[in-house]
């Protein structure tokens, strides 16, 4: 079975994760769908194969070098799609043959997948194409990078004559909530370096994420009539309005590109009594990110100082540190990659990306772990689509990897 039939297979699964449930896995669909692909692992031959108590997938292929000593190797990819895009009835279908236009997703809707406003699909004339009908995300963040991995996993089953150590596999829920990584067993996992395979295109080989934290902020106001409000309300709304505005307005994700870090204002909701604000605060510098943290503190002073001590309450989180320092000293994995990509046909493109991985939060937990892309783009959106060629590409590098560790010592 190709990557691409697996992806269209594994999009039939409603796998949002859910951020208020503080369960782990935190949606039943996410066990479901772990419960389905363990049984597609066991039927490929990874007899291994298991799901845990919190909804986390493993499974080994085994080493077929005789007293092999090599270093294993791990692939990573995660399970839940992101909640606030429809995402349920997914009507997956191919686009053969794209020939550089427009794409009619949903006629009856007016929905169009273009070139205008992505310029990217320019590169992929003559692919086919995977994409949605326009309602739905496709969910290709991340189960095109799980197809790729199982697609590797048939390959290297189905052929002998491709030598290889021993490989590691894991599926991972909630990553697109920020807990991946949580209660992810790297001891029990077994291998010494992995890779997530959850990046954009073919060719991406990415070490450097964001630093990231977030942000709380709790807004005590006090309600009375309006009618007799003068001087007595306090309208929690209104602060929360405050707030935002003493935070810099060019320091936006929408605003921002490369290095440059960001405040994202992700949710709000209040009443005249009580608001909330949430922010997640991101940089790939570590120091600017702690002045960000500083900022909103000094935001929420000046609040008070107008208002009141206790207007405004705010609780900060580290969530996951620059990847980068992990994976510096462990070279290998960026230049093995870099090879890799280059054997398959392709040009290894490297930048920072601007979110995180598992890999980030795994590296610092004892497993180095860089992102490959998965030839797919336009995630966590109704636009989202994936190349059938490109992730036939991605799956080939994922094999040559296996290759190059099967004798590799670092």
């Amino acid at each position: 079975m190709l990557a691409y039939e697996r992806l269209l297979r594994y999009a039939q699964f409603p796998t949002a994760s859910e951020p208020d449930n503080p369960n782990c896995p935190s949606s039943e669909a996410q066990l479901v769908f772990a419960r389905a692909l363990v049984e597609e692992m066991h039927d490929l031959g990874i007899d291994d194969a298991r799901v845990d108590e919190h909804g986390y997938v493993y499974g080994t292929i085994p080493a077929n070098i005789p007293n092999w000593q090599g270093t294993t190797i791990g692939f990573i990819a995660h399970m839940d799609v992101v909640r606030d895009v429809p995402f349920e009835n997914v009507q997956a279908r191919v686009v053969k043959n794209y020939d550089g236009g427009n794409i009619v997703l949903n006629e009856e809707k007016g929905i169009v997948l273009s070139p205008q406003e992505f310029p990217q699909l320019r590169e992929y004339v003559g692919h086919d194409l995977v994409v949605t009908d326009g309602t739905t995300l496709l969910g290709a963040d991340n189960k095109a990078g799980i197809a790729e991995i199982l697609t590797m996993a048939e390959i290297l089953l189905q052929n002998p004559e491709i030598k290889h150590g021993d490989i590691k596999i894991a599926f991972t829920p909630d990553e697109e909530i920020g807990r991946g990584a949580d209660k992810f067993d790297v001891e029990g996992f077994g291998a010494q370096f992995a890779y997530t395979v959850d990046g954009g295109a073919f060719g991406e080989v990415e070490y450097e994420t964001f630093n990231a934290a977030s942000a709380k902020v709790r807004i005590k106001g006090k309600n009375i009539h309006p009618g007799t409000a003068r001087g007595k309300m306090k309208n929690a709304n209104l602060i929360a309005m405050e707030f935002a505005a003493l935070l810099p307005s060019d320091e936006r994700p929408e605003k921002t590109s490369g290095y440059e870090g960001f405040y994202h204002l992700t949710d709000m909701k209040g009443t005249v009594e009580e608001a909330q604000l949430s922010y997640i605060l991101r940089d790939h510098d570590w120091d600017k990110l702690q002045q960000k943290k500083e900022t909103v503190l000094r935001a929420a002073a000046e609040i008070n100082g107008r208002y009141g001590s206790g207007t405004v309450e705010v609780e900060i989180k580290d969530s996951y540190r620059n990847m980068a320092e992990q994976i510096r000293p462990h070279w290998h994995l960026i230049e093995n990659a870099y090879e890799a990509v280059r054997e398959v046909g392709g040009e290894p493109q490297s930048k920072p990306v601007r979110g995180g991985t598992d890999g980030a939060r795994l590296s610092f937990m004892g497993l180095p772990c860089p992102n490959l892309g998965t030839g797919s783009h336009n995630h966590h959106s109704t636009l989202e689509y994936a190349s059938v060629q490109a992730m036939d590409q991605c799956t080939a590098v994922l094999v040559k990897l296996a290759q190059k560790y099967a004798y590799f010592t670092p």
